[in-house]
């Protein structure tokens, strides 16, 4: 239960290759049958990750997103997507950081979490904490353990240093984030396998040290003390 088949990539590739209101029409049926199993996949993964964190989203249907495509501004008409996601939120308001998961055939396929779009307070709060001490962040990022999972830092950036933040900062690399996102990817054969979902919650539980140290951050002003 929860395991992902190969006939589910495979109607992920058919998908792409036909992808139209007609010929999804015409396979609605194929499409319910593997969102179902989707749904018992993000049921079985979210019953793991309580066990080490207090998930808000309260059922693996409610995590998975839409197959259908918002092309109101996308050059892009397809109006399918062609891979599953979903996504887990943290709760209460002391828990910062959200959990993605992405499967898509022919390797490309990923776990991925922290924050994507982060609101221009909390993005301000991070630069703040950077400019003061970076150093948790970079023990953080330069851990054994956080490299071999996730190799680096990612999310957008910007070319130069962001308003108000000096662009000779020794840390002006990590000011210079936009997103602070995380992300392992996994092979069609990894995601295929009978553990994926223990691997999928092992990744999801390796982001935790990142996810605490923002956590604080995000809940605390300059000083330190708690915003509530």
């Amino acid at each position: 239960m929860g395991h992902i088949t190969k006939e589910n990539l495979n109607f992920l590739n058919a998908l792409s290759k036909n992808n139209d209101r007609d010929w999804f029409a015409e396979n609605k049926l194929e499409y319910q049958k593997h969102h179902e199993a989707m749904i018992l996949f993000a049921d079985a993964l979210l019953v793991k990750m309580n066990q080490h964190d207090n998930i808000e989203t309260l059922t693996g249907k409610k995590s998975l997103h839409r197959i259908y495509r918002d092309v109101r501004f996308s050059k892009d008409k397809s109006p399918y997507k062609s891979h599953w996601g979903g996504s887990f939120k943290r709760a209460t308001k002391h828990l910062r950081g959200g959990y993605y998961y992405h499967i898509q055939p022919n390797g490309s396929s990923f776990i991925g979490g922290g924050f994507w779009g982060p609101n221009k307070e909390d993005l301000l709060r991070i630069r703040e904490d950077i400019s003061i001490d970076a150093s948790d962040l970079r023990e953080l990022i330069t851990s054994p353990t956080f490299i071999n999972t996730f190799g680096k830092l990612k999310g957008e950036q910007l070319k130069s240093s962001p308003k108000g933040f000096d662009k000779e900062h020794p840390d002006i690399d990590l000011l210079r984030y936009k997103q602070f996102v995380v992300m392992k990817e996994f092979t069609q054969k990894e995601v295929l396998a009978d553990n994926f979902i223990e691997k999928a919650n092992d990744t999801f539980m390796k982001m935790r040290p990142f996810f605490n140290y923002m956590s604080d951050v995000l809940t605390t002003d300059a000083n330190g003390e708690p915003l509530f």
